[in-house]
């Protein structure tokens, strides 16, 4: 038998045994004994990747205090994780600005739980990509913002760690997953605040709670240093109380990243420079999406809202016209057709995957890897619904579904594509629904029911998370108390547009009143 090298584990002979019954190999015990023997002899390779070691990454801005959890005195609303003080260069575009950053992004040094009991005390040795470039832009990050567990639920209760209460009414759910960034913006905490976005995860608590979400094109901003779903539809970006702000984040976090696979060649455009409110709404041309409207389960005053925004801008002098994309209503079936199984195979692979290129996140690996093997009847019934579904989806229908609904999103995007051929930007609301009534008690089917997307919570928002377009949440009013947003969509690397969209549309009738009657 094979001698083994000293530090690396090889499989017995009943694991192996084991291993074939689930490759569904019948072995003889002469196979086994074979398989065994060069299974053993391949140990060696794993006791050398042992002794190499990768390129390390430089841990900039050394100035970094882990903070703390506040209690509901500091913190009544729930937004925050954890209050940190991290102090990035001392000047930049970014100077002056308090940063949270929603806590599914990594800040070295600083607790990262993604709002689940399970990765309570992990804390990253190296800042996300996008951390790293706001500390070099000279912002301080101030805080790790509270989520829905895992980034998965839209409603902003599934946090391990209590939901997070809309700061218009605190019987109001902030709406998710990056509700606490939301929240600390609204409130005055933070100035900006990094948020990510898989269906609308920073969209539709902008929305909820009356702040910018801008979810830019796919890959435009690095991924890297974030929790991880589906390569194809992970998005980090900025969220703020203005559409400028957001602009200026998003021109220091875009670009580049060889550690990304995601990630293009690409550079940041003059975003900031497109918040000049001199352009105004002259000149620009909305394609109102029909099928982003009317779904029937509105409620009351969502569209009302939108419309009326859109008016505004017309009488300021855009040209409004009505375009189609009829896939669009089945939008969410092909996103979650993907999502699913992407986000078990994910997760079943230690939350950082395989076969694509780029940086491998080795320290959470083994975190997420103990952990969820240790403690997964810990995690939130949302996401053990997906890991469940995904993986019988896997198992037993071969993936069938999965590769339907990955050809369906070139259709899709041909859909979008027809559309903007008139049009600079389309336009519908973020979302049919205000923030959802915090309920004290609901059923374990009730509360998974209602974060996957409570009649068409995410009908507007996660196809474009399918097809890469980038899209921004402006707030435009209210219904019936709670804030409303109006989503801008444009071609992929035209997130220019979406800033003068969003510029004109704040300057016709004052929409950062949602922001301002908080802070």
């Amino acid at each position: 038998m094979t001698e083994l090298p000293p530090n690396v584990s090889a499989p017995g002979r009943e694991q192996l045994r084991e291993l074939a019954d689930d490759l569904h190999l019948d072995l003889s015990d002469e196979e086994l004994d074979d398989y065994l023997e060069l299974a053993r002899g391949s140990m060696g390779v794993y006791e050398r990747l042992d002794e190499l070691q990768p390129p390390s990454r430089e841990r900039r801005h050394g100035s970094r205090d882990p903070g703390y959890r506040p209690g509901p005195d500091e913190d009544p609303l729930n937004a925050h994780l954890r209050l940190c003080r991290v102090e990035g260069a001392d000047d930049g575009p970014l100077a002056g600005y308090d940063v949270g950053v929603k806590d599914n992004v990594a800040v070295a040094g600083v607790e990262m739980t993604c709002a689940s009991k399970v990765l309570e005390g992990y804390v990253p040795s190296h800042d996300a990509i996008a951390v790293e470039r706001v500390l070099d832009a000279g912002a301080t990050i101030t805080s790790k913002n509270n989520l829905d567990e895992m980034a998965v639920s839209g409603s902003g209760e599934m946090s391990a760690f209590g939901p997070v209460r809309n700061p218009h009414d605190p019987d109001y759910l902030a709406g998710g997953s990056s509700g606490g960034s939301a929240v600390a913006i609204v409130t005055g905490d933070v100035d900006v605040a990094l948020g990510t976005d898989q269906a609308g995860s920073l969209r539709l608590p902008a929305a909820m709670c009356g702040c910018v979400g801008f979810k830019p094109t796919h890959g435009l901003v690095p991924y890297t240093g974030a929790v991880q779903q589906g390569h194809s539809w992970d998005h980090v970006g900025p969220m703020a109380a203005s559409v400028e702000d957001a602009a200026r984040v998003l021109e220091v976090i875009a670009g580049p990243d060889p550690l990304d696979p995601r990630c293009g060649t690409a550079e940041p455009d003059a975003y900031t420079a497109a918040a000049d409110g001199a352009a105004g709404a002259e000149d620009l041309t909305v394609g109102v999406l029909a099928e982003g409207f009317g779904s029937g389960h509105e409620d009351p005053g969502v569209e009302e809202a939108c419309e009326a925004a859109l008016d505004d801008l017309a009488d300021a002098g855009a040209t409004l016209t009505e375009v189609s994309a009829p896939l669009h209503e089945d939008g969410t079936v092909v996103g979650l057709g993907v999502q699913v199984e992407d986000a078990a195979a994910m997760w079943q692979s230690e939350g950082v995957g395989h076969f694509v290129g780029g940086g491998y996140d080795e320290s959470f690996r083994a975190a997420f890897a103990a952990a969820r093997r240790s403690r997964a009847d810990d995690f939130a019934p949302t996401v053990k619904n997906i890991m469940l579904t995904g993986a019988f989806m896997r198992d037993h229908h071969h993936g069938r579904y999965h590769a339907r609904a990955q050809n369906l999103v070139r259709r899709l995007a041909a859909d979008y594509a027809d559309a903007f051929e008139t049009v600079d930007v389309l336009a519908m609301p973020t979302t049919p629904l205000t923030a959802f009534e915090l309920v004290e008690e609901l059923s374990r089917v009730e509360i998974v029911r209602r974060s996957q997307g409570k009649a068409g919570r995410t009908r507007n928002t996660m196809p474009f998370n399918m097809t890469g377009h980038p899209a921004i949440s402006v707030p435009c009013g209210t219904a019936e108390g709670l804030p409303v947003g109006l989503m801008f969509v444009a071609p992929h690397h035209e997130e220019t547009r979406l800033v003068r969209a969003g510029t004109a549309l704040e300057a016709v009738a004052g929409y950062e009143a949602a922001v301002e009657e908080v802070a």
